[in-house]
């Protein structure tokens, strides 16, 4: 982290700007002819070139940046299918991607089936032209082995594409092991003040790489300067932002499954949790995400919405803790079950006001 501090600034003029300047221009001044030139704003821009240079170091790959993690997604898959090709995704991951691929892939004569996270490699993946996975799942918290995936998937002759979001590349470093492609949203934990929508993608495989940037030039799924001004800020503090989300919502995760109000708890970094000796060897963290199933929706929207230090809201990864009742969007989970996104409070002041919040359902 603190070489990738110091990349623009190792590189700097005497006089020059320490912060990133803000590029806001669709034009660049090009008599002549245009090679080798900034050309346009659907194509270049400063701003989210260097953002991208950043992305690049944290991932250890050439990185593409995008719109929403959705649009990295898309970009992912569609620069890695054709008419024909049989793709498999989470039963239990992001109901967006599920929407993606039946919505506008399967209609172009693409094949698309589905499997539960924990049962990913059930029936292997013989057959298959893109595996996309998503570990931690979203929302369940179910891991996946993804070197075997990985492994299993290239001898097949297939592309894997994985979804790292929960954990951003802090927390778990899916290239390192194998994996060909890496989507995230920043809009949550890279960015994390909950005021921009970003995404990118990743990868070491030149072809994949050069097809994403083909779709996004083309398709115009590009980043807006202002929010790479945003992201890369956001990217500055990281670190000290990840580090005390996980070790915040490790000590809440153990003191939540102590309590009377809770039905069942997911947290891989609990020695109890079917995930955590996958977690242990895969991952660097285990993250800031936690669910929680209580008795009833009833309770479960009083538990939210009674909370001082808990924001009722969508999304997640932000410095404020926030949480959901994730039934609401359609998620096939337990009326009672809220995700809980913890976020840079003070560890104690926090398990007060949750706890305090959880007595009151009793």
């Amino acid at each position: 982290m603190g070489e990738m501090l110091h990349l623009r600034g190792n590189t700097l003029a005497k006089g020059d700007p320490v912060a990133l300047p803000l590029t806001q221009s669709s034009m660049f001044h090009l008599p002549g002819s245009p090679e080798g030139f900034p050309n346009y704003g659907r194509v270049n821009n400063p701003t989210w070139e260097h953002l991208e240079h950043v992305l690049a170091h944290l991932e250890g790959a050439p990185c593409l940046a995008f719109p929403s993690g959705m649009a990295a997604i898309s970009a992912a898959l569609f620069a890695t299918v054709k008419a024909g090709s049989r793709v498999l995704i989470p039963s239990d991951g992001y109901y967006v991607t599920r929407l993606l691929a039946e919505q506008f892939l399967a209609p172009l004569g693409i094949t698309v089936e589905q499997r539960a996270t924990a049962g990913f490699g059930d029936g292997g993946f013989a057959g298959f032209d893109v595996v996309f996975v998503e570990s931690p799942s979203n929302p369940g918290l179910d891991m996946i082995d993804l070197a075997a995936v990985a492994d299993d998937v290239r001898a097949a002759g297939g592309i894997t594409i994985a979804d790292n979001t929960t954990l951003t590349p802090l927390g778990q470093r899916p290239l390192d092991l194998g994996i060909d492609v890496v989507v995230a949203s920043d809009t949550k934990a890279m960015g994390g003040h909950s005021d921009l929508l970003m995404g990118h993608v990743a990868s070491r495989a030149s072809e994949v790489m050069q097809s994403v940037a083909d779709w996004r030039k083309v398709a115009g799924a590009i980043p807006g300067p202002h929010e790479a001004w945003l992201l890369h800020r956001g990217l500055e503090t990281l670190d000290v932002r990840f580090e005390r989300m996980c070790d915040t919502a490790g000590v809440l995760a153990e003191r939540l499954a102590g309590h009377p109000a809770v039905k069942r708890i997911r947290y891989p970094g609990l020695s109890a949790d079917p995930a955590h000796d996958l977690a242990r060897a895969q991952t660097l963290r285990f993250g800031f995400l936690l669910s929680v199933t209580l008795e009833s929706e009833e309770k479960a929207e009083k538990f939210i919405n009674s909370c001082p230090l808990i924001r009722p809201a969508t999304s997640f990864g932000g410095v404020h803790t926030s949480a959901e009742r994730r039934a609401r969007w359609g998620d096939a989970v337990d009326p009672g079950f809220v995700r809980l996104s913890v976020g840079c409070e003070p560890a104690e002041e926090l398990w007060q006001a949750i706890a305090a919040s959880l007595d009151g359902l009793t």
